[in-house]
This record gives C-alpha cells, structure tokens and sequence, in this order.
C-alpha cells in the first residue's frame, strides 16, 4: 500500500503574524514549523503502513524552508520525501495548491500508484479546510474528510467522524482522500534514530515544469481568491478586569446581565 501524506510549513502559531504584500501570509520570520495537524495525518499514515505493509511519502508545496516539513515527516517514519518548490507557485490559493499536489501525487504514481492521500484537517495558518476536497475533485477520487478514525481492508478506507449529536461512519473504495482531525491519534515523537535514520533519506526535489503546469495556472495569476483589504485587529478597549474573590462571581454577574449577555 503507497499513502502520500500531504504536510504543509506554517509560520508557528504562537508568533505574531501578519498580511504583507499582496495580502501573503508573512513566512519569512525564521519561525516555520511542520503545521500541528499534518502531524496527526502523518501518525494516521504510519499507523496503517504498518499495519497493512506499505510505504509513506511525505509531500509539500512551498519555498526553500518548506522543506523542514517533509523532514520532520521523515523523521517520524515517512520512507519517501517530495518538495514541490518553484517561484511561480507564491501566491497561489487553495485552488492553486490543491492543482499542484494533484499533479504531484499523479507524478509520484507514475511508477507505483498510491492508493491513499491523507491531510490534515485543516492549515493553521488559513483554516479554510478546502484543500482535501479539492483536491480529491481533481484527482477525481473519493473524499472522506475529518476522520476521527481511519482503517483500511479489502481495498476500502473505511472512518469515523465524531459530529456533534452523532456519529458518522463513511467508506469508500480505494483510492481515496481522507484528512484526519487532532481527535485522530496522538502524534509519535521522533526519536534519535528515526532522527539519523532521516539523514540518510532523500530528498525529491520537483519544480512545475516536471508535473507539467503552466506558471499562469498557479500563483497570484491563476488565484480565484484574492485579499481586498486587511488590517490588524484592533486592541481590545473598555476591558472590565474582575480580580478572584468572594465578590468576583457576584460582579461577573451583574456586568453580564447589566450587557445584556445573560
């Protein structure tokens, strides 16, 4: 079985971050990490390679330092690392991207087709959790998004999605897309082997030219989204601070009933 783990670099969701030009995400502030919930779609991949037999390729769209997230892939026990790096792809929306790793994925396939790709649920630094169905629209296989629960058997994905009042159980048959949510696993922590086993894993190293995109259909040029206007969120004004006593919940009360919040 061949699972390609789609992992994205993220500016770290602890700094500050910023729109710069052009509305782009601000990522050149040396903070970038492998995006939290990759980590679970990556857990999610390994668990079922071993399980069934397989490998996992760890795949990413992104500048020089996006490679640090099929790294980190890596060093938790992906086999395989991909990084699509090109000038043209900065810009590029969800539409973009989702055309990209397409062509990604069909170009690691070539060879030994994958039978399944797993994401995240979403990226923390846009949270628009658009790309897997996207992306399975593309590839023109099924979607079965924010999995609580992946299995596989007898050529089908089979999951399980914790809604709010039920439960939901979806299957379909191989290949398939599937993200996962941060209900999915606990992510394994690299340890130092898997650490030096990963120095001696390649890197593929792809540009658009070798999937066979033309540079207007990505990036700013073939975005159906675009960012009008941003600004920083205004600091917070007519703050009422309730210091911790008897009086405290007495005070909280009356400030919400006298707002009418309550």
């Amino acid at each position: 079985m061949r699972i390609v783990v789609c992992v994205k670099h993220v500016p770290d969701i602890q700094s500050d971050r910023a729109l710069g030009e052009g509305g782009r995400v601000v990522r050149d502030g040396g903070d970038g990490t492998l995006n939290e919930l990759d980590e679970n779609a990556l857990e999610a991949a390994l668990v079922l390679a071993e399980e069934v037999g397989g490998e996992v390729v760890a795949l990413t769209v992104g500048p020089d330092d996006a490679v640090d997230a099929v790294r980190k892939g890596l060093q938790m026990g992906a086999d395989e690392a991909v990084h699509v790096v090109d000038d043209a792809i900065g810009g590029s929306d969800v539409v973009g991207t989702a055309r990209v790793l397409a062509a990604a994925i069909t170009h690691i396939g070539a060879t030994d087709p994958v039978d399944l790709v797993v994401l995240g649920m979403a990226g923390l630094d846009g949270l628009t959790s658009l790309l897997p169905s996207a992306l399975a629209a593309l590839l023109d296989v099924p979607a079965l998004p924010l999995a609580a629960e992946v299995t596989v058997a007898d050529g089908s994905v089979r999951v399980r999605r914790n809604l709010d009042h039920a439960t939901e159980v979806l299957q379909a048959s191989l290949p398939a897309v599937v993200s996962v949510t941060d209900q999915a696993n606990q992510p394994r922590y690299p340890n130092f082997k898997g650490m030096m086993a990963a120095r001696k894993k390649p890197v593929t190293t792809l540009g658009l030219a070798d999937l066979g995109i033309a540079p207007a259909d990505v990036g700013t040029t073939g975005a159906r989204t675009a960012v009008v206007a941003a600004a920083p969120r205004p600091a917070r004004e007519n703050r009422v601070l309730v210091n911790g006593g008897s009086e405290a919940g007495v005070q909280l009360a009356a400030y919400l009933v006298e707002n009418k919040l309550a």
